[in-house]
């Protein structure tokens, strides 16, 4: 009979099929302690058996071993049956009639398709690792959850085990509906991995999918933009694409990340990609106010932060090499939020001691040749597209002045373009060799732009370069430059006055190239 709202239902039955084995062992001698039955199949028995775990061979129901080289092992009525069947008298009558058992808990998961796939891009074999009777089990027990409880993901284990022993074995209404929930989620995120595996791909092939399944991360974010605004993260449960893959971090050190960190770190870790050499990147409000290459990482660190010495207050700071316990000296009488790095050397962590809210996170750089999509909101709707990663190239650079720049300021102007595509626009960056002197950033007008970065650059000014995001509209901010004593500027041209804009450049001297493209950053 069917179990009453809210009551719990004893466990007297498991099986256990499952791909992946992390924490199984555990979790099935908790289930033994607890008096429960153990039926396995093939792979996981042996598993089981190998951590001195007894379970019953599922193939002893079925009759079956496995067909087809493993394909076909589970998908059969004396399982299925058992996991499918209402638990009325009607029910458990027909269940007797047929001799089949019953089952209350499926513990299941799926051939590792996605990770194949990732490591095996063009595997021709990847039909092999599309999983179906797992799929099946899941479906079935999820789809009977009023008896059956099912497990799809490992680490559910400890809490469900915990769970049990307090209820005397047994599992509670809303714990078997918050696990059928998970099993549908899963099957779902898996067929559209497949599906999007098996779909169009390569030139001409359309690059965005037609569904983006997002799943909440049980990343704990402190708050959003504001305290007072909730927050949450979300990834894609089915990547359609290595474009959605979420890079790794781990927090080594401080409280929980909020909203507003997530957005920092993601434009610090983005700048530093830029460059081969050592570099840091130094952000505030998800926009640079420093940058630096050095020889070494502390030389980058030093330059970066010296920048902007006022906005750098409470700011996020990335690099692109393992962190080393002497670097923290660039970083004396900075106020550090974040800092992030693909490593740190032995001995580095302590040096954060007496910096009490510092964050530190350890997360690899992005690969900047990788494809990535980004995605912002408007009018309820998600926007994605990819992320900037086109290169400037020697043919992009047309000189429109009758002088050129110096080989070391062309140096320069190719470090400030790449900065300047990661500020919000509109966008102005001022570089001498590979650091930044002055960034000017989400101003509604260009000339304001550039009078920021020249009154943060200062004396520095004399002799920099500019990088514009988009064409100047005017020539008043190519004025401006000119005053500060800028030496070659950078931009893509374009507006309806560029003779004007070209002709004051010459006025001052300026060398000016124009790339023909924009990196505009709202």
């Amino acid at each position: 009979m069917a179990p009453e709202d809210g009551a719990p239902v004893r466990v007297t039955r498991a099986l256990l099929s499952v791909d992946d084995k992390q924490g199984l062992p555990e979790f099935a001698r908790g289930l033994a302690s607890l008096g429960i039955e153990l039926w396995a199949t093939g792979g996981t028995r042996r598993a089981l058996a190998e951590a001195g775990v007894a379970a019953g061979a599922a193939e002893d129901l079925t009759g079956i071993a496995a067909w087809f080289g493993g394909r076909v092992k589970t998908l059969h009525p004396a399982l299925l049956g058992g996991i499918l069947a209402p638990r009325t008298d009607a029910g458990v009558r027909e269940m007797q009639e047929r001799s089949l058992r019953p089952f209350d808990l499926v513990v299941t998961n799926f051939y590792p398709f996605e990770r194949h796939l990732a490591e095996h891009p063009d595997a021709a074999d990847r039909e092999e690792y599309i999983d179906i009777g797992g799929v099946t089990l899941a479906r079935a027990a999820a789809k009977n959850h009023a008896w059956v409880a099912v497990v799809t993901d490992p680490d559910e284990y400890p809490g469900l085990l915990e769970e049990m022993r307090q209820h005397g074995g047994a599992t509670t209404a809303a714990t078997r509906l918050r696990l059928a929930v998970r099993a549908f989620e899963r099957t779902t995120a898996y067929d559209r991995a497949i599906a999007a595996a098996l779909g169009p791909s390569g030139p001409g092939a359309e690059p965005f999918p037609d569904e983006i399944v997002l799943r909440r991360e049980p990343l704990r974010l402190r708050y959003g933009e504001n305290p007072h605004q909730r927050a949450s993260a979300y990834r894609a449960a089915a990547p359609p694409a290595a474009g959605f893959q979420p890079r790794p971090f781990s927090l080594l050190k401080g409280d929980a990340l909020s909203f507003t960190n997530l957005l920092d770190l993601d434009t610090a870790l983005d700048l530093v990609a830029e460059f081969p050499t050592p570099s840091a990147a130094v952000v505030k409000h998800a926009t640079p106010c420093g940058v630096a290459s050095g020889t070494t990482l502390r030389a980058a660190l030093e330059a970066a932060v010296a920048s902007d010495p006022v906005a750098r207050y409470g700011c996020a700071i990335a690099v692109n090499r393992p962190y080393g316990a002497d670097d923290t000296a660039a970083l004396k009488g900075v106020f550090v939020d974040l800092l992030a790095a693909p490593e740190y050397a032995e001995g580095a962590l302590p040096t954060f001691e007496r910096r009490a809210k510092i964050k530190v996170v350890r997360t690899p750089v992005p690969a900047a040749s990788s494809t990535r999509w980004e995605a912002k909101s408007a009018l309820d709707r998600l926007l994605v597209q990819e992320v900037d990663r086109r290169e400037l190239v020697p043919t992009d650079f047309k000189l429109v002045t009758s002088h050129a720049a110096s080989p070391e300021a062309g140096c320069a102007l190719d470090f400030a373009w790449r900065v300047v595509r990661h500020a919000k626009s509109n966008a102005i960056v001022l570089a001498q060799g590979s650091k930044t002197v002055g960034i000017g950033s989400g101003q509604p007008t260009r000339v304001k732009a550039v009078e920021l970065a020249c009154e943060v650059a200062g004396d520095r000014a004399r002799g920099s370069v500019l990088a514009s995001d988009a064409f100047f509209p005017f020539p008043d901010g190519v004025e401006v430059a000119g005053r500060a004593g800028v030496a070659a500027i950078i931009q893509p041209g374009g507006s309806v006055r560029d003779p004007e804009v070209i002709a004051t450049a010459e006025r001052y001297g300026i060398a000016m190239y124009f790339t023909g493209w924009r990196v505009f950053r709202h």
